[in-house]
């Protein structure tokens, strides 16, 4: 492990969901995440296994800065976060083309830097056409293509990737795979929730378990 003072720490982190009542009946809480203590390190390609409602993309957005805790200790030393996850940071009402430089700007680049890069994106993302259709257009393993497309000419300090390269056919898939293993190879800190431990041993250098919300192991 590397003995360089981590990127991210969370001490104790839980977080909280309140349930809907009604007139007969009390609201009540669901603990999503439930005292979390991890450290995401320079350089390390961190994996996240667990089953569907584990709290493994929850977990992901407080690293992201998305969400925070409702008890605990949330730390980012100054470090740039940047979250590639199905459901977040599309505008389905905008063309792909749209949505690459607008992502591309929040990821912290400029519009003409983008711009320049938007050929890149589009052969990368090999969705034709659909590059400037609106987004409410695509399947998933499309909107899939084009995050992780754009997630390619970005360099955040931590890189988080929720599920997406368990979507599409399998071809793009492993171009991906490569893709991120040579990001992993040239320092970039990586942290992929997958149900793969394929996937997992292929491209991580340590894997934690979450089971309803709680960190159960913690292994390289």
């Amino acid at each position: 492990m590397n003995a360089a003072e981590p990127l991210i720490s969370m001490v104790d982190v839980g977080i909280r969901y309140k349930r809907k009542g009604n007139v007969f009946k009390r609201p009540s809480y669901f603990d999503a995440l439930k005292s979390i203590n991890l450290e995401i390190k320079p350089g390390e390609s961190l994996g996240i296994l667990g089953r569907n409602g584990a709290g493994k993309s929850t977990l992901l957005r407080v690293i992201s800065g998305i969400l925070r805790p409702d008890h605990g200790t949330m730390i980012n030393n100054g470090h740039s976060v940047s979250l590639l996850a199905l459901q977040a940071g599309f505008d389905p009402v905008l063309t792909g083309r749209e949505n690459a430089v607008l992502s591309g700007m929040l990821q912290g680049l400029s519009r003409r830097e983008v711009t320049s890069r938007l050929d890149e994106i589009h052969e990368y993302s090999e969705i034709g056409d659909f590059f400037d259709e609106p987004v409410r257009t695509y399947s998933t393993g499309m909107c899939a293509r084009l995050g992780f497309s754009i997630a390619t000419i970005t360099r955040p300090d931590v890189l988080l990737i929720d599920e997406v390269l368990s979507v599409g056919d399998q071809e793009f898939r492993k171009k991906s795979e490569r893709t991120l293993a040579k990001r992993i190879r040239s320092g970039q800190s990586v942290v992929l929730v997958t149900h793969s431990l394929a996937q997992s041993q292929l491209l991580c250098d340590r894997v934690v378990r979450i089971e309803d919300g709680v960190i159960h192991q913690d292994d390289d």
